[in-house]
């Protein structure tokens, strides 16, 4: 097969030529000023001709190809000179990799392969000479300024590498010679073409695993937050992964020629090479803007990117938003390109020698082996429907393992067929129902679906949310696809093979009396994001038209649309109130009605945050959710017109926890001094576990032992369990937050109860910044005696800085996410007055960092605040915290300028912080 040589920039693209009589290289010149100087100029000047350009919008191949074609010439003059001519006979420079195509970015990587003769007469007596000369040229070529990666190979230890690294036997297949005999370079590719070593067969099922291995460490999706161009699913290194397999199967010269050979047609083509420009323009854009290789499309630079490209705020989407948008689609489409191409090359490749069964599954399609098809070219212009049917078959038999690609391109071909008369009709709306209602296969479908482009034509209003993300840390996934791993996590509960995964809402599955409203719901509930207004409101009528007009009754309809319109209520319940309060429980059980519509809610709620962003879900908010559900379920059964009297909880509380300490010899009078002195608020606050651990730790410690400090993993609360008890003071919530932060803990909740002995009992559920619980004893151990030290005296030093109120109480040196800063949230602080428990709900909104508690509470301590509670929920870099908060006479804070003062005093430690 011949080399592929790099297109030659049109005339129109000027870029400067290296002038020979600027430098005579040879040996004893390598390093001179003046030789280095040359280059250097010359180099300098080409890549400003690059960007100036780019930013004329020159076409992205001819700067592509063009910056190839200068580093050749380039390559080609200083290698000329520096080899004498009885040695340069039998050495050859070649160009591999991503250079060997003839395509080089700004900062790409130069990917040269010095090859040597394997028995070189006129060397053999002369290799000291050989090596010096090398690594005088490598040297040459750093110190001008090109990041080079070089190997220098023998033919026969090419052949050997390559036998043994699939990577290197592919950079291997692009080399192209830059100078030396050509001889050398054709025995090369001989020596390693398919015949000698990887064969199209073990090279095609090699380099299908090393995509699935990369697709899985982007999650296998291609629409991340901060994606990879080069790497990421979708991206061009998928798109070079078809070019690979064409030229070692096919010996295809250009993609094009997959033309040829039937398995693109000319508009897949044109909508590939198209792809393949955009995501260059990116790259080559990233690379001239960081002046380094960069293929992650970081938030530091997708607002300038959009920008550069055109794109401009439009009053309901950001340009960030849409260029994004335009990206994600193109990813996508590029994704489908490369898995139908994928499966044609399987047809050829593994396949072509075997003769497959095949086997009727009705009139319009076949199993050919383990792939469906169509039974012929116009299955879809006789029977529409079939577009979706196929679908339900494949769910139908598990043993098929896919499509064949002659029918994704049909499907692909025919999807403009689905338009309002395929909607109306009754065997299509049948279909889509069936398929919901499989015991296997829904996920997979419906994911297929949309990667086929059908879901988004039969669901018009799904269709407008592929490739649609909101620009935050919170939406980690474009709307579509958080969507449907929303789907996923919903039949993960269905199937027993999860159950241990998540206990309960596999339990809780098993009773819903229709799992296809389930999956209604997670279909619609974000379907109308980016619309503008609420989208729960729109989308619950979005919900209710399609249900209705697919044949569900008048009362699952109305199901559905609650459950969309109400998606977001248990998530706030749980996060951002105070679920040990009955009355938060009443108010929400009231909402749900009934335990039909708090199953499906409570299994809604948990797939939903599950799919949201990875780093979101953790044992806290599963436990948070089980609480309120479990909770709620109670108030249900017992009848919301007899909620349990809070006596009655106080002494169910007190009665548990006796049970739990007879196996305790406890002074029962001082058991019931203590009790006594704790107040009712915490005996309706605290579990009977958790009242019987702390009853046995403060009776047996004495006041020298103080402050008492009790860890615990805590399974019911899903996080470790820090529980302090010791004198009131105003600074303790403010150094126990800041220390818990300068140790890389999270602080998820707080408890903060007062005694009437004027003791301050404060319980905090912490993770570690991983999201995971602490089960070191030696760290337990470290939080301890760290906490010990800080609370205990005022003598300490952060204890001094909080009463003097000379800044923070203690400076968290930890530093804040690099993305929270493109996404700047003005601190928000609000006021409302809880009449009924006497106290004030202080809301604080701001970015998330460190410290953050901390600097609240420095506010409290300005202000005579006194901390009842806090409930802590971080979405993304968005902080939105809850503090139950009195004044030092235990009431609510209702004046005015006393709200403004603490206000402005939180704002200023928070707008302080770096």
């Amino acid at each position: 097969m011949p080399p592929i040589s790099p297109p030659s920039p049109p005339a129109s693209l000027e870029l400067p030529l290296f002038d020979s009589k600027e430098s005579r290289l040879g040996m004893d010149t390598v390093t001179d000023a003046h030789t280095l100087k040359a280059y250097r100029t010359f180099l300098q000047a080409a890549n400003q001709a690059l960007r100036q350009h780019f930013q004329d919008n020159a076409p992205i191949t001819d700067l592509v190809h063009g910056r190839a074609r200068l580093i050749d010439d380039l390559l080609a003059h200083a290698w000329t000179d520096i080899w004498p001519a009885t040695l340069s006979a039998e050495i050859a420079l070649v160009a591999v990799g991503g250079y060997g195509r003839g395509e080089l970015h700004p900062a790409s990587d130069i990917d040269l392969l010095i090859l040597l003769a394997d028995a070189p007469a006129g060397m053999a007596d002369q290799p000291a000479a050989v090596q010096q000369h090398i690594e005088q040229f490598v040297t040459f070529l750093w110190d001008i300024g090109l990041e080079v990666g070089h190997s220098v190979r023998t033919v026969h230890e090419c052949v050997h590498e390559a036998g043994q690294d699939i990577t290197i036997a592919t950079n291997l297949m692009e080399a192209r010679l830059l100078a030396g005999p050509v001889e050398l370079l054709q025995a090369m590719r001989a020596s390693v073409g398919p015949e000698q070593v990887w064969p199209t067969r073990q090279f095609f099922e090699a380099k299908c695993q090393e995509q699935s291995q990369r697709h899985h460490k982007y999650n296998d999706t291609a629409y991340n937050l901060e994606p990879n161009v080069k790497e990421g699913p979708g991206g061009l290194r998928d798109i070079q992964m078809i070019g690979w397999v064409a030229k070692r199967h096919f010996g295809a010269n250009t993609l094009h020629d997959l033309v040829a050979h039937h398995f693109l047609t000319e508009q897949e083509y044109d909508t590939l090479i198209a792809g393949q420009d955009f995501l260059w323009q990116i790259r080559f854009a990233l690379h001239i803007l960081t002046n380094r290789r960069e293929d992650r499309l970081l938030f530091d630079h997708q607002r300038v990117l959009a920008e550069q490209f055109g794109y401009r705020d439009d009053g309901r989407r950001m340009a960030v938003e849409q260029f994004m948008k335009r990206y994600y689609r193109t990813i996508g489409e590029l994704s489908r390109l490369n898995e139908m191409l994928l499966q044609h090359f399987q047809e050829a490749i593994l396949y072509a020698d075997q003769s497959h069964v095949i086997s009727s599954l009705n009139k319009r399609f076949q199993a050919r082996g383990k792939f469906i098809e169509a039974t012929h070219d116009n299955v879809f212009t006789r029977y529409p429907f079939a577009l979706l049917e196929i679908f339900l078959l494949l769910a139908e038999h598990p043993e098929l393992s896919g499509v064949r690609a002659s029918t994704i391109r049909l499907i692909r071909d025919h999807r403009y067929l689905i338009d309002d008369n395929f909607r109306a009709d009754l065997r299509c709306r049948s279909l889509f129902m069936a398929l919901l209602r499989q015991p296997n296969g829904i996920t997979h479908e419906l994911r297929r679906m949309n990667n086929y482009g059908v879901l988004g034509a039969y669901l018009p209003v799904f269709g407008k949310i592929v490739g649609q993300l909101q620009h935050d840390l919170f939406h980690v996934y474009t709307v579509d696809e958080h969507t449907l791993f929303l789907v996923r996590n919903l039949r993960r509960f269905a199937l027993p093979e999860f159950a241990d995964e998540f206990p309960l809402c596999s339990e809780v599955f098993q009773r819903l009396p229709k799992a296809e409203i389930l999956y209604l719901a997670g279909l619609f509930h974000d379907i109308a994001k980016g619309r503008g207004g609420d989208h729960s409101e729109l989308g619950a009528a979005d919900a209710l038209n399609f249900c209705l007009h697919h044949g569900l009754s008048q009362h699952d309809a109305q199901l559905v649309s609650w459950l969309v319109k109400n998606h977001l209520i248990m998530s706030s319940t749980a996060q951002r109130q105070d679920i040990s309060d009955q009355d938060v429980i009443i108010a929400f059980a009231t909402l749900v009605h009934d335990q039909i519509h708090l199953n499906y809610l409570y299994l809604l709620t948990v797939a939903d945050i599950r799919a949201t962003n990875t780093t979101l879900w953790n044992s806290w908010k599963a436990s948070l959710l089980a609480d309120l559900y479990l909770s709620t379920l109670r108030t249900l059964r017992r009848g919301l017109e007899n909620p349990l009297a809070q006596a009655e909880r106080i002494r169910e509380n007190q009665a548990g926890a006796q049970q739990l300490l007879q196996q305790h010899s406890l002074d029962q009078t001082a058991l019931a001094n203590l009790w006594r002195e704790l107040g009712e608020d915490y005996f309706l606050r605290y579990g009977a576990d958790e009242i019987a651990w702390h009853t046995q730790a403060i009776l047996a410690a004495t006041p020298e032992e103080l402050p008492l400090i009790l860890i615990r993993q805590s399974i019911l609360h899903g996080g470790t369990e820090v529980f302090i008890c010791t004198q009131d003071k105003g600074y303790l919530f403010a150094i126990t937050t800041s220390t818990l932060a300068q140790m890389g803990l999270t602080v998820l909740d707080a408890r903060i109860i007062t005694a009437n002995s004027g003791y301050t009992l404060n319980t905090y559920i912490i993770l570690e910044d991983s999201d995971q619980p602490i089960d070191n004893a030696y760290r337990i151990g470290e939080i301890s005696a760290t906490l010990k030290r800080q609370l205990g005296g005022p003598q300490a030093p952060a204890v001094h800085l909080a009463i003097s109120g000379a800044g923070n109480p203690a400076h968290v040196s930890r530093r804040t996410r690099r993305q929270i800063q493109h996404f700047p949230i003005a601190t928000q602080v609000n006021f409302t007055v809880d009449e009924r428990n006497q106290r004030t709900i202080l809301e604080v909104i701001s970015n998330d960092r460190p410290g953050l508690l901390s600097a609240v509470g420095q506010a409290f301590i300005d202000c005579g605040v006194h901390l009842q509670n806090a409930k802590i929920a971080t979405l993304g870099a968005r902080a939105e915290d809850i503090f139950l908060i009195t004044d030092v006479n235990h009431r609510p804070i209702t004046n005015k300028t006393d709200q403004q003062r603490l206000r402005e005093s939180i704002i200023n430690y928070l707008e302080s912080q770096p």
